[in-house]
């Protein structure tokens, strides 16, 4: 939103009057699909983000857009299908190959998650979010040692990155540091991470056998 708006709302109508007059600019629609999401309004986020797309196919922050829609509801195969579109219309644009190494990874498909996180940090190297995806790959794929590496590397760059601790936490774990597993877990706790009951109990097992 642009700094001279203070309500939100002025700038929905303002964009608004504008694609009224110029109903087939892409850049509007895609401004108001954005300003939509950020009043929770996510059915006619998505119908601005089609539109955008409609009149500018090229738009590739509208297909990530759209695909971040999907996975809100749940649709992978629908997440993955915008963010290939993206891909397609941008090959360097690493945001959509991110996606598409994260819903891999929701899928269980490791080796093509790798594949594409990979694309997605040869163009952005410091991609927090992808080196993050990329270390829960490796993980795995029982790849612990680059798994843990992986992590470390998120953490130089982030070090507030709650679920690089997490990543951390059980890669070294599997590679039997149950002390620093446990601190790497309190770290990603404490910087907003849910880390899962089973997991604390495991920790907990695991210190008492130690």
């Amino acid at each position: 939103m642009k700094e001279r708006y203070t309500d939100i709302n002025e700038y929905i109508r303002d964009l608004q009057e504008s694609i009224q007059k110029d109903p087939k600019c892409a850049i509007h629609h895609y401004n108001l699909g954005v300003a939509m999401l950020s009043i929770g309004d996510y059915a006619e986020a998505e119908n601005c983000f089609l539109e955008a797309v409609r009149n500018s196919a090229h738009l590739a922050e509208a297909y990530v857009q759209l695909g971040g829609l999907c996975l809100r509801r749940g649709d992978l195969d629908g997440c993955y299908h915008y963010n290939k579109e993206a891909s397609q219309v941008r090959a360097k644009y690493p945001i959509p190959w991110a996606n598409m190494g994260f819903v891999h990874l929701q899928k269980g498909e490791v080796d093509e998650a790798i594949s594409a996180l990979h694309k997605a940090l040869t163009w952005d190297p410091n991609y927090v979010q992808a080196r993050a995806s990329f270390a829960s790959a490796l993980y795995m794929k029982g790849e612990y040692e680059k798994s843990a590496e992986m992590s470390r590397m998120v953490l130089k760059l982030e070090p507030a990155f709650g679920p690089a601790w997490n990543n951390l936490s059980l890669a070294v774990f599997e590679l039997g540091d149950v002390e620093k597993a446990k601190e790497y877990a309190e770290k990603a706790y404490e910087f907003g991470y849910e880390v899962s009951d089973e997991y604390w109990k495991e920790l907990k097992e695991a210190a008492k056998k130690a």
